[in-house]
């Protein structure tokens, strides 16, 4: 989902950090072999995430929702030396496809893959957090957040994607709708919440910053 007029995203993304090769290797292979191909993390977005997470240099990140790996990869390319990435998905036929092209990135001893329910997963990683990035279930988002906001470091990022939700959040939300009415609680408890100073970017399906004060 993109919210801006098409030219402009054309411009914005043209002149933007070039996409590595191995990651353009990775989407080409995820849009010919899997399922839901839209759910990837792409060019732009994903020069975005890997520029926060240089900016961070964080030592260890948590990422819920990592599909096919590609979100994975530009967030690691910032970690410390001595860094690690936890990623987590429920998705246990997309592991040997994630592993394949961590193996082939500079970071793979630097990545742990989980598979399974985060909300389960979460509680056995014993470590702090400098940066949490959030995209897996909707309806289970403020979840994620409750969970995890003890364990964030003082000046720890928590990056929220698809918070627009094809702006299906500023619209009379369907009762039946669980995902958008997750999202809208969402917003507003990150907005509320004294901890974190938080704003909400209208980068493709909406992505929020949230730091930790």
């Amino acid at each position: 989902m993109n919210f801006l007029p098409e030219k402009i995203d054309a411009y914005a993304v043209a002149h933007s950090e070039d996409e590595p090769a191995l990651l353009r290797e990775l989407s080409k292979e995820t849009w010919q072999k899997v399922l839901n191909p839209a759910m990837l993390s792409e060019h732009y977005q994903g020069r975005i995430l890997s520029l926060l997470s240089k900016l961070i240099q964080p030592k260890s990140i948590l990422e819920l929702g990592t599909y096919t790996g590609y979100s994975a990869l530009c967030l690691a390319e910032g970690l410390s030396e001595d860094g690690i990435l936890h990623t987590i998905d429920h998705n246990e036929e997309l592991y040997d496809f994630q592993r394949k092209y961590f193996k082939k990135s500079p970071f793979s001893h630097q990545i742990k893959q989980y598979t399974g329910k985060a909300l389960k997963i979460i509680p056995t990683i014993e470590t702090m957090y400098d940066l949490v990035f959030i995209d897996a279930d909707k309806s289970n988002y403020s979840n994620y957040f409750k969970m995890i906001i003890d364990r964030m470091n003082v000046g720890g990022i928590i990056i929220s994607d698809n918070v627009l939700w094809y702006g299906k959040v500023v619209e009379n939300a369907d009762p039946k709708d669980a995902d958008t009415k997750a999202l809208i609680a969402y917003n507003s408890l990150l907005k509320e919440d004294s901890r974190i100073e938080t704003v909400l970017l209208p980068i493709r399906d909406g992505l929020t910053i949230s730091r930790v004060k």
